[in-house]
């Protein structure tokens, strides 16, 4: 009997979530996520906020309009098209969004924190400062500004100021 790796478990579950299987489902995902790897590499190092915003858009990020993203940013590369961005939100460099966190080294682990996928979304006006990691299944609200450096674990309400890691509500705007 063969003895199942953590690895095979891993492409198990992101094909479960795509509903691929079988060797030609093991192909399409080989395929989808080098084609989200290529646009995420092209947004990734461009100083041009449209040509990201493009890219990102091409890789399935649902992103608004009038967005500047700068260069830097990590958007989740396995499940893209669960990130949501709404109108005019701001977001700076080397700002980290995910929409999936999954211990997947250790089978130890995996068995006791089993993968996590869950939609993130910005709402519009929002303002992610360099630095910030976004963790899956949180919502931060219209015109909220996230601290430089700043663990958004929590959802975060429309029109506060939020800091630290985790980061709190420090201040309402307006």
């Amino acid at each position: 009997m063969k003895k199942e790796n953590v690895f095979s478990i891993n492409e198990k579950e992101v094909m479960d979530h795509y509903g691929y299987s079988g060797f030609s489902g093991k192909i399409k995902l080989k395929f989808k996520l080098l084609c989200s790897w290529f646009f995420h590499s092209i947004a990734y190092s461009s100083i041009h906020p449209g040509v990201t915003v493009s890219s990102q858009r091409k890789r399935g990020v649902k992103i608004g309009k009038s967005c500047h993203i700068s260069p830097y940013v990590l958007i989740d590369l396995v499940y893209p098209e669960l990130i949501f961005i709404g109108d005019n939100v701001t977001i700076g460099s080397n700002v980290m969004i995910f929409a999936h966190s999954n211990p997947t080294a250790s089978k130890n682990l995996k068995e006791k924190y089993p993968r996590r996928v869950e939609k993130v979304k910005i709402d519009s006006g929002a303002v992610i400062n360099p630095g910030c990691i976004i963790t899956a299944g949180v919502t931060i609200g219209k015109n909220a500004m996230i601290s430089i450096g700043s663990v958004v674990t929590e959802d975060i309400p429309e029109n506060c100021v939020a800091i630290g890691n985790p980061a709190r509500v420090i201040k309402k705007i307006g």
